[in-house]
């Protein structure tokens, strides 16, 4: 017996949604922005109401139990330990990597990324004056690799000088092994690289796979890296604006704690810091309730696919709820495809473009929402390539 109704078609239109209230353009699919149409956790529910009955918000302390939450959570759910002075709360993990981007470089440095990857990478890439080194990840046989020597190439650069790391990775739906992430952090002790790891997603993975803190690898990574993680994804609550960086080495952590005060988002709201002790506190039956309904909508996907559209490829998804599919069989760019979709079948998707794949032609699609829902999206895709082929 299930506890918690996944299926249940919560209304946002009207809401001031981003996902949902973009666009004006009636009948809209929105299928895009990694956000879920599902009600977020009840205690969550409960604890803001409780705190909202209170009726005054001022200024937030942020107390010694929000980080006792998360510390524990990463105990529990991922066997890494880490220390309460280590953490430094922000707004969002995209602040939480411009902020860290800024302490570890100068402008004119460069960062070395792995595409296609996050597109908020890019601009917090530029947004502090670097350049941006893509190590691009091997795509053969439908499956995401990392090119080993061309990472160390890039990494023997003396203007690289950090690392930012997707893991799980955005949206090649990779969730990194040990040995992999062990390999990319020795070449960056190596050539004095620092790993600024995005681990966002770390609690949406798909059975089968386990997801890796970097930093927990060893010390040598703990102290040259800092980590980036949220509650936000894992519990459709990224509209409360909280996150945390993890940095064990105290100087690198005292440049964070300036490049957060300098980027003037070293504060936080009452209902982030309300909303995360009660999902790391109270909130992992629903967690794991969703990660068996993500796993059985991606199972509906990936039938649907098989039995109605086989010429397009997914990408095996090992982590985060954004399947990624090659639609090279379309013979049209992915800019073509995501317009075309928008214009004849009202569904949005996100092209590869924007994640910087250029090679081929992929769409990335949201699967975190009702079942109803992606059976409506997948039938509005199965239509245009119907249309086309």
């Amino acid at each position: 017996m299930t506890k918690f109704n996944f299926d249940e078609i919560v209304p946002r239109r009207g809401t001031d949604s981003v996902k949902w209230d973009e666009t004006d353009v009636e009948g809209v699919l929105p299928m895009w922005v990694a956000d879920m149409d599902f009600r977020t956790s009840p205690a969550i529910v409960d604890a803001l109401r409780s705190r909202v009955e209170h009726g005054v918000f001022g200024y937030e302390h942020v107390p010694e139990s929000y980080y006792d939450a998360v510390i524990r959570w990463f105990e529990r759910r991922h066997g890494w330990t880490f220390r309460p002075e280590w953490m430094i709360y922000t707004s969002g993990v995209v602040p939480a990597v411009s902020a860290v981007i800024k302490a570890v470089t100068s402008p004119g440095d460069k960062v070395l990324v792995q595409t296609p990857v996050y597109n908020c990478f890019f601009s917090s890439i530029r947004n502090n004056g670097c350049v941006i080194e893509d190590n691009a990840l091997v795509y053969s046989d439908g499956e995401y690799t990392v090119d080993f020597d061309d990472f160390e190439r890039r990494a023997a650069d003396s203007s690289v000088k950090a690392f930012l790391l997707c893991n799980p990775h955005n949206p090649a739906g990779r969730v990194w092994t040990p040995d992999e992430l062990r390999r990319m952090g020795e070449i960056c002790m190596r050539h004095g690289v620092f790993v600024i790891a995005d681990e966002i997603h770390c609690d949406i993975v798909m059975p089968g796979y386990k997801y890796t803190p970097f930093a927990s690898l060893s010390d040598e990574f703990l102290t040259n890296s800092a980590t980036c993680t949220a509650p936000t994804k894992t519990f459709n609550i990224a509209g409360l604006q909280i996150a945390n960086i993890i940095a064990a080495d105290e100087a690198t952590r005292k440049k964070i704690d300036r490049a957060i005060n300098i980027n003037e988002v070293c504060d936080v709201g009452t209902f982030g810091v309300v909303a995360l002790q009660a999902a790391y506190n109270e909130g992992e039956d629903w967690l794991d309730e969703l990660l068996v309904y993500l796993k059985s909508n991606y199972d509906y996907l990936t039938q649907f696919f098989a039995d109605n559209m086989s010429m397009l490829h997914v990408v095996r998804l090992e982590g985060t709820y954004l399947v990624w599919v090659d639609c090279s069989a379309l013979g049209r760019t992915s800019s073509e495809i995501v317009s075309e979709l928008m214009d004849v079948e009202k569904l949005w998707l996100n092209g590869g473009d924007i994640y910087g794949e250029t090679a081929r032609p992929f769409v990335r699609i949201n699967i975190a929402c009702p079942r109803a829902t992606l059976i409506d999206g997948l039938n509005r895709l199965l239509h245009y390539v119907k249309r086309i082929i």
